[in-house]
Parts: structure tokens; C-alpha cells; sequence
């Protein structure tokens, strides 16, 4: 797929389906209003028909209710996905008029936010992830909530993608399609379903 502009967020996915599945359990869900945006990456536990199934529905139940709060939105998903295998998430809301992100993860889908502004301190953060499988045994939850700025990049990748994934996403000015794409290919396992969503934040509409 090629970059899509929403606004608040210029966003892009590269995945991978495990060789002999026919669908993949990972999924992702981007919903841009006007003043904010919200980004999700699922991954379906194990991998198959079941796995994508359980990601399928956690995606539509965010989807459903992703106006709500961000510990109530992983609430309601938690609820929707019982009798599932369950996923594992990572979920971030941007608020352009606040010019912050908020972020939670539960499981292993591993989140960095890297700072497009050389002075910013840190430059990088990582998403602190929680024990636990949404819709089967959800944690004690408590978002992180951080300042953004225009040019800033979050990074949400499963654990299809080696969590040491390094990349300046500022060297070359890659657009999100690029970096994704780059992650993917340099850090994809190919022993489960991958995906990498990458999202610059572009600031409210002057």
C-alpha cells in the first residue's frame, strides 16, 4: 500500500503472512478525526484461521467504540473477544489541540516514538507493555501519555519483527510506506505473521 494522509497522522502498514497460512493474525485499525487519531495493531494468538478470527473481531470492537477513553475502548474489547484464543495490542490516540499521544500496550506488540526534533530529550520512547491477553486475562491498565510535535514517528510492530528493530526515520525522509517497508524487511522473523505500522504526526490543520 502507499501513505495515507488522515489529517492529524500520514500512516502506512508492511506485513507478512506466515508461509502455508492463507490469512494472517495480525491486523491493524486507523481512524483519523478531525482533531486526533486513533492507531492499533492487534496480533491474533498462535497463528491461522483462529488467530485471525479473534484479531478480526478485537479490530471491529475498537472500530465500534473508538470514541471512547483509551482504558475503556481496551475494556470493551476485552469483553467482545471472551470465548476467543484472544490478541495481544498495542493502541496510541493522538490529540492534535493538546499536541500529546496516548499509549497502552498489553502483550507484545512492542511501540517506540521517536522524536523528529534533534534537541528532544529522549529522543526515543518505548511503549511500557503490560502481561496479559485481552480477552482472556486483562492486566492492570494505565496509559502513558506524552508531548508530540510535527514530524514525530510511531513505530508498532508484532512479534514477527524482532524487537531490536533500530532505524532513523529521519536520515533519508522516508515517507511511512518506506520505513515500514524497511523495518519489515530487515527484521521480519518469517517463522510467524508480521506487521509494522508506521505513523508520522503532522500537527493540528493550520
Amino acid at each position: 500500500m502507499e501513505t495515507v494522509s488522515t489529517g492529524v497522522i500520514e500512516w502506512a502498514v508492511a506485513e507478512l503472512v506466515l508461509p502455508g497460512q492463507t490469512e494472517s493474525g495480525d491486523r491493524c485499525l486507523v481512524t483519523a478525526p478531525s482533531e486526533g487519531g486513533l492507531v492499533a495493531v492487534v496480533d491474533g494468538l498462535g497463528h491461522g484461521a483462529e488467530a485471525a478470527g479473534a484479531a478480526k473481531a478485537a479490530v471491529s470492537s475498537l472500530e465500534r467504540h473508538a470514541q471512547e477513553p483509551i482504558i475503556q475502548l481496551i475494556r470493551s474489547c476485552h469483553r467482545s473477544l471472551a470465548g476467543t484464543r484472544g490478541v495481544v495490542m498495542s493502541v496510541a490516540v493522538f490529540d492534535a489541540h493538546a499536541e500529546t499521544m496516548t499509549w497502552v500496550g498489553v502483550g507484545n506488540v512492542e511501540g517506540v516514538l521517536l522524536r523528529a526534533q534533534a534537541a528532544a530529550s529522549p529522543r526515543r520512547e518505548m511503549l511500557l507493555l503490560r502481561g496479559g491477553v485481552v480477552g482472556v486475562h486483562l492486566p492492570a491498565l494505565a496509559a502513558a501519555i506524552l508531548p508530540v510535535a510535527r514530524g514525530d514517528v510511531l513505530i508498532l510492530a508484532t512479534d514477527g519483527v524482532r524487537n531490536n528493530f533500530s532505524i532513523d526515520p529521519f536520515a533519508h525522509g522516508d515517507s511511512p510506506q518506506q520505513l515500514a517497508d524497511r523495518i519489515l524487511a530487515g527484521w521480519g522473523t518469517k517463522t510467524d505473521d508480521a506487521l509494522v505500522l508506521v505513523a508520522r504526526y503532522l500537527g493540528a490543520a493550520p
